[in-house]
């Protein structure tokens, strides 16, 4: 705030006016009319030729000096000498004196005693001058003083030797929440953390006995809405003129913000330490120009470092003899940067070998040389030895998989070579009785009527175990040999299979709707077994709808490329979908549709040998949609 913006600096300095307010015009104008007029007064007041002529001419001069300063006051003094002595009587414009010796004498002591008064005024008026600069400079540097108190950056507050805060400036009241007055009737006691009272005062005791002139400490206050103040402050103890204590001049910087700023630093550091320790991981700098390494985060208690800094000699010493000459090799390449420096070696250090994982970055001057390496050096014994764990487990694995696996297959061959020949025998026994009863039938042709029916009945049975004899087989026929992958176009496949099933009941009338140019990669035999199962399920289960439907279509399903087989025939109830795909399981009795339940138990296992998944969508009534994926052809 400038004195000029100030209304009590701004009075101060027009408090008292002289010349120099006034324009130049004003001041010598005011001179002549003032001279005139004192002299006409004097013609007016007593005869011209009477004693003291010069009085009121004096008089304007002393006026106009006061008025306009010393040159107005010159003029003045001129004119009034020149009408004293040539226009106060007639005839006006001659020497009015008789007397040349008086007219000497008068008009000198005249002129004398004038410049006299003159040259007292203006010094008076000079010396006015400079007395009303230096009060408006005084007044001045006080109300900057004020400024700088009221308004400066930190807390400034006047504390008497007791304790008591005699003035604050708004800065601080801001810094602990209360107002002026309200800091007027506390001491600096009543706003301090208690924990922090006690430093205080002893420092202040012993400025107050001449230990010390100043103090700095860091203290807390407590603000007014109860949080902390974290502050430094730096205390001046002023004296009296005899040297006893006066006040003290407290300066209070808020450094809450720097506090908390540590506070996350130590934090930060501490969860850093923590986390290196827990990851076994220490950081190191290496100073090329001395060759000397040095642990910055103080590892050899997790690393088993013998000290904090080492020589790269040392270092290469403690490298295992067999990891050495790696080391060797990649670090004069990382220092001319011509490769990345990262390796694992092993170091012996008291007896004791351990892993160590290693990576280092280079600080290089403005000619690209490396001056300095920063790195982190990770002990990763423990995973070392879980590796070595692993290898001689995944040995040890692989080995009894290999036993395992021959072992499967001697027992797969043993029970296909065991299927083969359970059907064979089966097959025999079969042909025989139905042979026996189809002879029985033909050579006996008077049998009663019950009769026919049980050898019917007896040929029916075995003719359905010679099937179930047949499904046994085709099952176990598509779960062995390797899956031969080609391009196969599934519409051209379910367009054949549709065409023939057409043929053969040529009674039927379905519609269908094959997308074009369904191409997947597959084997080619289990495809067409696939496609005939799925094709004659949905054929089976629209007979007894009309129009019949059958469509086969892709869509996306779960990111890869699903293919479906839908009707729109007698459907099922999702609740017993659990049997759908288990061989022999059905969930229509043969009185409604003929079939073993082997198709889909088949058509599934030619998909899970492909490394897809087939899974239904049905209700009853509404026809059903099997959808099947192939796997990654790969």
């Amino acid at each position: 705030m400038s004195a000029a913006s100030n209304p009590h600096t701004a009075t101060a300095g027009r408090a008292s006016h002289d010349w120099t307010d006034h324009p130049a015009w004003l001041r010598y104008g005011a001179a002549i009319v003032l001279t005139l007029i004192a002299v006409w007064a004097r013609v007016a007041l007593a005869p011209a030729d009477s004693g003291g002529r010069f009085i009121t001419p004096a008089l304007a001069v002393a006026l106009s000096a006061l008025y306009g300063g010393l040159g107005p006051g010159l003029v003045s003094l001129a004119l009034g000498m020149l009408l004293v002595n040539f226009f106060m009587v007639p005839p006006y414009g001659s020497f009015v004196f008789q007397n040349l010796e008086e007219a000497f004498w008068l008009n000198t002591w005249h002129l004398i005693t004038q410049l006299v008064v003159v040259g007292a005024i203006a010094l008076m008026q000079s010396r006015n001058r400079q007395l009303q600069a230096a009060d408006r400079q005084i007044r001045l540097a006080q109300q900057h003083l004020l400024d700088t108190f009221e308004h400066a950056a930190s807390g400034i507050t006047h504390v008497d030797t007791r304790g008591r805060l005699l003035r604050a400036n708004q800065t601080f009241c801001n810094m602990v929440g209360y107002s002026k007055d309200e800091l007027a009737h506390l001491s600096f006691q009543d706003i301090t953390v208690a924990e922090d009272i006690g430093p205080d005062l002893r420092m202040l005791d012993e400025a107050l006995t001449g230990a010390r002139i100043s103090y700095m400490l860091e203290k807390r206050y407590r603000h007014k809405d109860g949080h902390i103040v974290w502050v430094q402050l730096t205390v001046a103890l002023v004296r009296k003129s005899s040297g006893e204590p006066d006040y003290l001049i407290a300066v209070v910087q808020d450094i809450s913000a720097q506090k908390a700023a540590e506070e996350a630093l130590r934090t930060s550091q501490n969860l850093m330490s923590q986390a290196q320790k827990l990851a076994n991981i220490g950081a190191w700098q290496a100073d090329l120009a001395t060759g000397r390494i040095g642990n910055l985060t103080k590892s050899e208690s997790f690393l088993s470092f013998p000290s904090n800094e080492y020589g790269i000699k040392d270092m290469l010493d403690m490298i295992h003899p067999d990891d050495r000459l790696r080391v060797m090799a990649l670090w004069p390449r990382a220092v001319k940067g011509e490769a990345v420096y990262e390796i694992e070696y092993r170091v012996v250090l008291d007896g004791h070998e351990y892993w160590h994982s290693v990576k280092a970055e280079f600080e290089r001057d403005p000619q690209g040389r490396a001056i300095r390496a920063l790195g982190v050096t990770q002990d990763i014994t423990e995973r070392k030895r879980i590796e070595l764990e692993f290898q001689q487990l995944n040995a040890t694995l692989e080995q009894r998989i290999r036993d395992r696996t021959r072992a499967l297959r001697d027992a797969y061959d043993e029970l296909e070579s065991y299927s083969y020949a359970v059907a064979h025998d089966l097959r025999s026994p079969l042909r025989i009785i139905n042979g026996f009863a189809q002879a029985l039938r033909e050579d006996n042709p008077g049998l009663d009527t019950a009769s026919q029916e049980h050898l019917g009945r007896i040929m029916g049975a075995s003719k359905k175990m010679g099937e179930l004899i047949d499904g046994l087989l085709k099952l176990s026929q598509y779960s062995r040999g390797e899956v031969q992958r080609e391009n196969v176009n599934l519409s051209a496949i379910a367009t054949r299979i549709l065409e023939e099933l057409s043929v053969a009941e040529p009674q039927r009338a379905v519609e269908w709707e094959i997308e074009p140019d369904l191409l997947v990669q597959a084997d080619p035999a289990l495809i067409e077994a696939l496609m005939q199962n799925l094709l004659n399920n949905a054929w089976k289960y629209t007979a007894g709808v009309a129009p019949a439907r059958i469509r086969v279509f892709s869509r996306e399903a779960d990111g890869g490329r699903e293919f479906c087989v839908s009707d729109n025939g007698t459907g099922f109830d999702m609740a017993r979908a659990s049997k759908l795909f288990q061989p022999f399981q059905r969930l229509h009795g043969p009185s409604e549709f003929a079939g073993l339940g082997i198709g889909l138990a088949t058509a599934r296992r030619i998909v899970q040998r492909h490394g897809g998944e087939l899974r239904a969508e049905a209700r009853p009534g509404a026809g059903a949609t099997f959808g099947f994926t192939l796997g990654d052809p790969a």
